[in-house]
């Protein structure tokens, strides 16, 4: 087999993977079914990824760069656009988060969603909710609320939510991410 026939072949298992375990989750997937979606023998699945944990934890990685960067007024804009509004049709059009909630029993994969939230969020949250002892339970509060919109938008898919732009979110997320983390946010991100 040459090298672009097991990238393509490596590129089959991590689609039908994203899709399996966003759709099912850890447990109900087995690497025979991600095997049989794309189309190969499951014993390639070890020798590309070594375990089904480690194929799992390389498709529910992908972040979108660049969350952290840019004016901090605008970082709850800017989750809200990656979480909610990015374009995730490679997981079956939810974010990854949604695969490892899915998940949930398994627990590699709450420690990853604790990891996952925790160090991306729920920190970077607290850093713009100033001192004060509840800092962080308003941090916490606010990543709740970001993560249970991608919920109700793309698992629940109820109607005001998955009807909803980006414009017409923003007024609500700059009212409750100012109030929660006590200082002035934007409800939209800068095009640049």
């Amino acid at each position: 087999m040459g090298k672009r026939d097991r990238e393509a072949t490596r590129a089959r298992l991590l689609e039908a993977a994203r899709l399996r375990f966003a759709r099912d989750g850890y447990d109900a997937t087995s690497v025979r079914d991600v095997a049989a979606d794309a189309g190969v023998d499951a014993t390639l699945i070890f020798r590309y990824f070594g375990s089904k944990k480690a194929l799992f934890d390389e498709v529910t990685a992908d972040l979108p760069a660049g969350l952290l960067d840019g004016p901090q007024e605008e970082l709850v804009a800017r989750m809200i656009a990656a979480v909610v509004f990015h374009d995730w049709t490679r997981y079956g059009g939810e974010h990854p988060l949604v695969a490892m909630l899915r998940s949930s029993a398994h627990e590699d994969a709450r420690r990853r969603i604790r990891e996952e939230v925790c160090a991306t969020y729920v920190e970077a949250l607290a850093g713009l909710a100033g001192g004060g002892e509840d800092a962080g339970l308003r941090a916490e509060l606010l990543s709740a609320w970001l993560v249970g919109i991608g919920i109700l938008r793309s698992v629940v898919a109820t109607p005001a939510l998955a009807g909803a732009t980006a414009a017409d979110l923003a007024p609500h997320v700059e009212s409750v991410a100012t109030a929660l983390l006590g200082r002035p946010m934007s409800g939209a991100a800068s095009d640049g």
